[in-house]
């Protein structure tokens, strides 16, 4: 018996956005076995939109809001539940770039023996730039074409965006857990990366496959002449997830040897080149709130 796909969708209120997604997930050339959309809003025009589709379908409307964690972890679930092989987690503000992804990730995985293989990552309206910019050793990546300089292997180990686009299959979930609902949002893929390291499973990054997503790369913000890079997100919202979240996982096994070089990227971000010691001393606290424990929202 071929393995069984299942593609697990995660949204809230971006119906619109969500339609185009479906349509390219349910036009491969390798057809998905089901479909599978949490939407974290409950909201009746997704429903129908996913009754629509011209493949097998589940809708799990969830009327609290539980973040592309939780999402995630619902939807993951329940695929395992209907007895996946594979689970190909999507988004709905990006769509993979094509008919031919998810066959190239199934062939991508069966020739290096792969329990997880994830697709490049691509800006959706440049798609030879990186939605994040990624960085091999210490130099950092912006272009497609970029990736293949090292070598001229077609896969990259060790290295994967996960959740956009990314194929699981179901031992990987079994052995590495699926994301952690208190992370709300902002780190659950990086939380999932170190558990797939930790592991020992083989993964990385099929670059002869394309998602395209929109532009991640405003949150990096080059110090130290472009040598290094910080994170700083467009509203408070963000940020508070993604320091305070930052504070959680850089407390884990795995992370910690990590801890000097973020007081030092951050330390020189905020008081060196922003001046600006306030919005360092929040970044400071929303980082103790997460290496606490501390998971409440905003």
């Amino acid at each position: 018996m071929p393995d069984q796909v299942i593609a697990v969708v995660v949204t809230h209120r971006r119906v619109e956005l969500l339609e185009g997604s479906l349509a390219v997930i349910a036009g491969q050339d390798r057809p998905v076995d089901h479909l599978i959309v949490v939407d974290n809003a409950d909201e009746p025009e997704v429903a129908d939109l996913v009754a629509r589709q011209p493949i097998a379908t589940t809708y799990l409307g969830s009327q609290r809001n539980l973040g592309g964690a939780g999402g995630f972890a619902l939807g993951m679930l329940h695929a395992l539940a209907l007895g996946a092989d594979w689970i190909w987690c999507a988004d709905d503000d990006g769509r993979p770039d094509g008919p031919a992804v998810l066959s190239t990730l199934l062939d991508c995985a069966a020739r290096y023996q792969l329990d997880e293989v994830s697709p490049v990552v691509a800006n959706i309206d440049d798609p030879d730039t990186l939605a994040f910019p990624l960085r091999r050793g210490v130099v950092w990546r912006r272009k497609r074409s970029e990736l293949f300089e090292d070598d001229a292997s077609d896969f990259l180990p060790g290295i994967a965006s996960l959740f956009n686009g990314a194929l699981f299959s179901a031992q990987a979930i079994e052995e590495v857990g699926v994301p952690d609902l208190r992370l709300f949002f902002r780190g659950d893929e990086v939380e999932i990366h170190r558990r797939l390291q930790r592991s020992g499973l083989a993964f990385g990054t099929c670059l002869t496959a394309g998602y395209l997503h929109p532009d991640g790369s405003d949150e990096f913000r080059p110090i130290l002449g472009g040598r290094m890079h910080t994170q700083y997100p467009d509203n408070p919202t963000k940020r508070y997830f993604t320091y305070r979240n930052r504070g959680y996982l850089m407390s884990q096994p795995g992370l910690r040897k990590l801890i000097p070089q973020e007081y030092a990227r951050f330390g020189w971000y905020f008081l060196v080149q922003q001046r600006d010691p306030q919005g360092f001393a929040e970044w400071v606290r929303l980082r103790r709130l997460g290496r606490r424990e501390r998971f409440t929202r905003p």
